[in-house]
């Protein structure tokens, strides 16, 4: 069977981004009525998959354990709000210091995640707030749908339902 699936960007889509890296749980804070709006995608049959480029840990800001950190506390988050997350796809790796096919614009967790969860792709959407979210998922062969950082996911939902 195959899955509907939105796929979200982290920082600036879920978390509220303050103009730096996230990566310390007590700085990590969902943006208001993500979860009311993500509520009413998964009674339209969506589940969902976090897509996130984590370059910080390449430029030695923070590492793979502050990332788990604050992944754990989300999917926390998420569970506490009844929205099941499928999986979390992140990308270590910076431009400045590596060349790799993961950091999205490159569509290579996607891909992955498309291929691991049987994902129709004509019928699932990537939700990002920049424009590599946006090439990343044309390349992978899904809708896109752009936000503004930080806005309600609400504001965009017509564009998907």
């Amino acid at each position: 069977m195959l899955r509907k699936v939105i796929f979200l960007d982290r920082d600036g889509v879920i978390n509220f981004e303050p103009g730096d890296y996230t990566y310390e749980v007590s700085k990590f804070k969902i943006l208001d009525g993500l979860f009311e709006a993500l509520s009413i995608l998964k009674d339209s049959g969506f589940e969902f998959i976090i897509i996130t480029n984590q370059g910080g840990i390449s430029k030695g800001i923070y590492n793979h354990n502050d990332v788990n950190s604050v992944h754990a506390y989300m999917q926390e988050q998420f569970d506490e709000a009844g929205i099941e997350l499928l999986d979390i796809y992140y990308c270590p790796h910076h431009s400045i210091n590596e060349k790799c096919i993961c950091r999205k614009p490159n569509s290579l967790m996607l891909e992955k995640a498309i291929a691991r969860y049987n994902v129709e792709k004509t019928k699932s959407y990537f939700i990002g707030d920049s424009d590599t979210d946006m090439i990343a998922g044309e390349r992978a062969g899904v809708n896109v749908v752009r936000i503004t950082k930080n806005d309600l996911l609400a504001n965009y939902l017509n564009q998907i339902i």
